[in-house]
């Protein structure tokens, strides 16, 4: 009886080591389609869970007499605080936008590479703040140093056509305004807008940069024909992240704002529109029964707002798909 000792040749350890590797690429393949797959499918299941939940919820006091309610007839009641909601949300973004742009082009296209790591990491820091200090801010230092600016606003300007409905009424002494929580709000999505806007203008390609230049162009009439075109997809994303964080604050908008009955477009007077946000963490500890279901279903007003402004983005974003930095 004999027994075979003939050592595999080199070519057939090749091809076992191949095979192995492949098994191993094909097992790593396996396992991150998994995951991926069961992430984007849990996101989709929690959105779910959660307008499942408002809905419910919200059932009864939608569906409910306005007399059983305690905050009156629902759709009156939570009109103030869903048009409170945007107007504050429309003018922090009408200030933080003009900003956060002009910081992210002067990071990545002015500025010295020292310095714009520098800035760029105070920026990134800026955003990790917790609200509730944006809020100490607000109402100690902030409201204080604007009230004598509005005073002089509501002096002058209060009484002029096409601005009276913006700086008139009686001026608010503390200076807890709509206006201090937008700036508040403003300083709040700045960090945001700019990181985003910072990592899209990065991603502009040098070659369209460097032609544009080429062709006699100064650097901002380059930043106008090549960076911003590519980049606003990203831009209208980075707004948007941006307002989903302006429209959902609660802590800061209850802390700073000095709440009102009702909605009215004043900025500088001591009764103020609230928001849904502010309002539902205000009302919430002491509510019970209908009254609770009544915040709840202004959540999901809330809810329904945010995802009309993100469908709206992601049609903006659609519209610009056929443009590629690579053609």
């Amino acid at each position: 009886m004999t027994t075979d000792t003939t050592e595999p040749s080199a070519a057939e350890r090749s091809a076992a080591l191949d095979a192995l590797r492949g098994d191993r690429r094909r097992y790593g393949d396996t396992l991150f389609k998994g995951t991926a797959t069961a992430s984007g499918t849990g996101i989709l299941l929690i959105l779910a869970a959660v307008a499942t939940f408002l809905t419910v919820l919200s059932f009864p006091a939608i569906t409910s007499p306005a007399a059983d309610l305690p905050y009156g007839a629902f759709w009156s009641w939570v009109f103030p605080y869903a048009a409170g909601t945007i107007w504050a949300a429309g003018l922090a973004m009408l200030f933080a936008v003009p900003v956060a742009l002009g910081v992210a082009l002067f990071i990545t296209h002015y500025a010295p590479r020292r310095l714009a790591v520098s800035l760029g990491y105070i920026i990134d820091l800026l955003a990790a703040v917790p609200s509730v200090v944006f809020g100490l801010w607000g109402i100690n230092v902030l409201a204080p140093m604007l009230q004598p600016a509005y005073v002089w606003l509501n002096t002058n300007f209060g009484d002029v056509w096409g601005l009276s409905w913006l700086f008139g009424g009686t001026v608010s002494g503390t200076g807890r305004t709509i206006l201090t929580v937008a700036l508040v709000l403003a300083v709040m999505v700045l960090p945001i807008i700019t990181a985003v806007s910072r990592e899209v203008f990065l991603q502009t390609p040098r070659l369209h940069e460097e032609a544009s230049l080429a062709l006699g162009a100064t650097r901002w009439e380059m930043i106008r024909q090549a960076v911003l075109p590519f980049g606003t997809p990203g831009i209208v994303s980075a707004c948007m992240l941006g307002l989903g964080r302006a429209l959902g604050e609660t802590m800061a908008v209850a802390m700073v704002l000095s709440p009102g009955n009702g909605f009215h477009t004043l900025l500088l007077t001591s009764s103020n529109p609230n928001s849904i946000a502010a309002n539902i963490a205000l009302q919430f500890p002491e509510a019970y029964g209908l009254a609770r279901n009544q915040l709840i279903a202004s959540g999901l007003v809330l809810f329904l707002i945010t995802l009309i402004v993100n469908m709206g983005a992601r049609a903006i974003v659609a519209r610009r798909s056929e443009f590629s930095g690579a053609n």
